[in-house]
């Protein structure tokens, strides 16, 4: 395959594809295949033999531009000429004359070295010079239909308070992300140290307004839609991490929770959604974001297992489907099933550790808890929403549990809420000071019956607990929680557990708090949502980085130093210390 370069001011250069090398050792490695999966698959291998920019053409980009240009058409043409699909483009550089960096502006990679033998070397002379292999995957399942087993995760067990101080932690979380190219990595992991110096300012003012850093920034957060430089591929080392840390763990928590950022000023933004009214009636564009935080039964974060930015699209006069006739992938309480889908796939990787999926009233329908049956590894807990109607006397849920034996006591401390007082596009709300709780308990096994929308579903079986605060303080809201949860309760002990473990939901909302009033992410100024999500990303882990740091203190007073700081931090701390004696 040829192609030509062409523009008004005439040719500009040229690319050529031939079949692809017959062997290369570091080809192989990375591919994965063996020598009967080489041969029956190196067909779907093409090799970029020839790529030419006339020398004497000059323009900046043009050499990554036409490059990605090719890449976006030579399969179909590839197919279209010998109806054969290409899984694999592959190059070489010759790096005494050539960096490669339009390669990598591209997004191919560097996968290793050749050894300059050639394909007509067959007395190994070795006289050609060793080039960089570049690769680039023109499917990125690839892998799966050459028909590689992917590697085994490999059991890896970190402490929660390993690789934190500032120099590394970033490094840690950041390092092996598939976002493009070794460079644009390198910067995501330069970004998040600066920033998490200076959380809740913005780039610029973290970098002491440093233009070539902020220019640097922008430019790897306005990268095209379509990049590899997305909310996923940010928080996928963070992701593994996590994982990571949990597999210390007995029980782990994965609390999830929704948050609402208001981006209403941000005017020439793209791509917001369209969030709940506000007291006023006055519609407000932001994104909603989704997030699962894993933490330990003390409350400890272990990190972020799933982000995911919502932009809610407004319905439509057009769309009269009732609720119940709408499917279920596109009601925004979707959310909560593909989280739970990526749990179970995660506990697939943690198995001596049990996973609990703790959440608010939002999370109560059925179809959640039936999702929850395909795959009961990970189990529900969840606040309950709804009264329903259940064959057993007294019909209702609440009112049935509500008048079952008091099975027991306990004490649970609630956290203290701060005033805040009316504004614009928010409700007001009263200060609640913290206090310790005093919690009768009620549980009971139920069978829940299918909404009458699903008439053919047989009914579930739930197990629910009731946590009553009998004499609350004076002019205190008492508690009185209904819990729905697919674990069984076969005493006291395990109701008062699962109570404690629903307290620390708590921690997501805590969370939502800490990347709005600690890093500001309210406050970003992008020109797409897509760009706010990537920001948003790189702040999640920041945030939780915070978080960790403050509830270490309380919850391990004699952790050492050492863990969270640098020596240099500590002399600083120091000399402040005495200071202020």
């Amino acid at each position: 395959m040829r192609y030509l370069i062409h523009s008004k001011h005439g040719y500009l250069g040229g690319f050529g594809f031939a079949s692809a090398a017959l062997r290369m050792s570091d080809r192989e490695k990375w591919i994965g295949w063996d020598k009967s999966q080489r041969e029956s698959y190196l067909q779907y291998v093409l090799n970029m033999t020839r790529f030419l920019i006339r020398p004497s053409v000059k323009c900046k980009n043009l050499a990554s531009m036409t490059l990605a240009m090719s890449m976006s058409r030579i399969s179909d043409d590839f197919f279209s000429k010998y109806q054969c699909k290409l899984l694999l483009l592959e190059s070489f550089v010759d790096t005494t004359l050539y960096t490669g960096s339009c390669y990598k502006a591209a997004n191919w990679i560097e996968i290793g070295k050749t050894k300059g033998r050639g394909r007509d070397d067959e007395k190994n002379l070795y006289s050609l010079s060793i080039k960089s292999i570049y690769m680039y995957p023109l499917d990125k399942e690839f892998r799966e239909k050459i028909g590689i087993k992917l590697p085994e995760v490999i059991d890896r067990k970190v402490a929660i308070t390993d690789n934190l101080d500032s120099n590394t932690w970033a490094h840690y979380e950041f390092s092996q992300a598939p976002v493009g190219n070794s460079s644009i990595t390198k910067r995501l992991i330069h970004v998040a140290t600066t920033q998490s110096g200076n959380p809740s300012e913005s780039y610029s003012h973290a970098v002491n307004g440093d233009w070539a850093q902020t220019k640097a920034y922008y430019r790897m957060i306005d990268k095209e839609d379509d990049s590899a430089f997305n909310m996923e591929n940010i928080l996928k080392p963070h992701k593994a991490r996590t994982i990571d840390r949990i597999k210390t763990q007995e029980v782990v928590l994965c609390l999830q929770d929704d948050c609402e950022i208001n981006y209403s000023n941000l005017n020439e933004c793209e791509g917001l959604g369209f969030l709940k009214a506000n007291q006023t009636g006055a519609k407000m564009k932001g994104i909603v974001l989704s997030s699962t935080l894993c933490v330990a039964t003390n409350g400890l974060p272990f990190g972020i297992l799933k982000g995911q930015c919502h932009m809610p699209k407004e319905k439509t006069s057009k769309d009269t489907r009732k609720p119940h006739k709408i499917p279920i992938q596109e009601k925004k309480t979707f959310s909560w099933i593909d989280h739970h889908r990526d749990l179970v796939k995660i506990s697939k990787q943690v198995t001596e550790t049990q996973m609990a999926h703790v959440c608010d009233r939002e999370a109560d329908f059925f179809e959640l808890f039936e999702e929850q049956q395909k795959d009961p590894c990970v189990d529900l807990l969840i606040r309950a929403r709804h009264n329903r109607n259940i064959p057993q006397e007294p019909n209702k849920l609440f009112d049935n549990i509500g008048e079952s034996q008091v099975m027991g006591y306990t004490t649970i401390s609630i956290p203290a809420k701060s005033s805040r007082s009316k504004k614009s596009k928010q409700k007001p709300s009263e200060y609640r000071p913290a206090r310790n709780a005093k919690l009768a308990i009620r549980s009971k096994t139920m069978q829940i019956p299918a909404p009458s929308y699903y008439p053919n579903k047989k009914p579930m079986t739930i197990t629910i607990i009731y946590a009553l605060e009998e004499t609350p303080p004076k002019h205190a809201k008492p508690i009185a929680w209904y819990l729905l949860t697919t674990m069984p309760v076969e005493n006291t002990t395990d109701a008062i557990t699962y109570l404690n473990w629903y307290a620390k939901r708590w921690r997501i909302e805590d969370f939502h708090r800490v990347l709005k009033s600690g890093c500001k992410i309210d406050k970003l100024k992008l020109k797409s949502a897509t760009r706010l999500s990537r920001a948003i990303a790189i702040n999640m882990v920041i945030g939780w980085r915070i978080m960790l740091m403050t509830l270490l203190g309380r919850e391990m007073p004699n952790l050492s130093a050492n863990i969270l700081f640098t020596d240099f931090e500590l002399l600083t701390i120091n000399a402040i210390a005495k200071k202020n004696v």
